[in-house]
């Protein structure tokens, strides 16, 4: 048994990468309910993403996702739409997902997160610019989205230190939501569209962010 498992994780390891997206993304015109809704993300993002468009091959996951989408999103108060759109970026960072880092810093601009926590995400633990509110959001973020999942008792004490139950359920729709969509656009190789490339250009690349499979 313990054999197999090495040969098929070597498998794994020595697997080609996508050139291309494993679907192609249809028109935005193809499903109207589709591109009803997705005029929701002209605000967050200035373009329909490639990965609703490519979901629109079975529309009534796409519909779902948008209403999902918008749910999750919505600004409630103290959890903001900057502070969750970091949240975003924390986990697809943690998954490795460089479709949805990219995306994820662009509408954290576009929704008014400052310049210097834009500059310095990478470093929330410690740059001046976070507040302790913040950082256990964000560590709340990076310990949910690793597997196996690391949310402790240290993690739900510094929670309840800043945020109210109603708001750590905010950030943890923020978090699954993101969960979902990195496992979508990685196996996807959803191509990145070219304002969010300029954006994980701009914010993530003297980090080492590239578009890898999303070209």
């Amino acid at each position: 048994m313990t054999k197999l498992i090495f040969s098929v994780l070597l498998k794994f390891k020595k697997h080609r990468i996508l050139k291309m997206p494993l679907v192609n993304p249809l028109d935005p015109n193809h499903d109207p309910e589709t591109r009803e809704l997705a005029e929701f993300f002209n605000e967050t993002l200035g373009f329909c993403p490639n990965s609703v468009l490519t979901m629109q091959h079975r529309p009534a996951i796409s519909k779902a996702f948008i209403n999902l989408n918008k749910a999750v999103m919505a600004n409630e108060g103290r959890v903001t739409s900057a502070l969750k759109r970091m949240i975003a970026w924390v986990s697809s960072n943690a998954t490795g997902c460089r479709y949805c880092q990219a995306h994820a810093i662009r509408a954290a601009e576009r929704y008014g997160a400052a310049q210097e926590k834009l500059d310095n995400i990478w470093e929330y633990r410690t740059h001046p610019a976070f507040s302790e509110a913040e950082r256990a959001a964000l560590d709340f973020s990076l310990a949910s989205s690793q597997i196996p999942n690391a949310v402790d008792v240290e993690i739900k004490e510094r929670l309840y230190q800043h945020w109210d139950e109603g708001e750590i359920v905010e950030m943890l729709g923020v978090i699954s939501l993101f969960g979902y969509l990195n496992r979508w656009n990685d196996s996807m190789a959803t191509t990145l569209e070219d304002d969010a490339i300029d954006s994980g250009n701009k914010y993530l690349e003297k980090h080492g962010f590239t578009r890898g499979k999303h070209v």
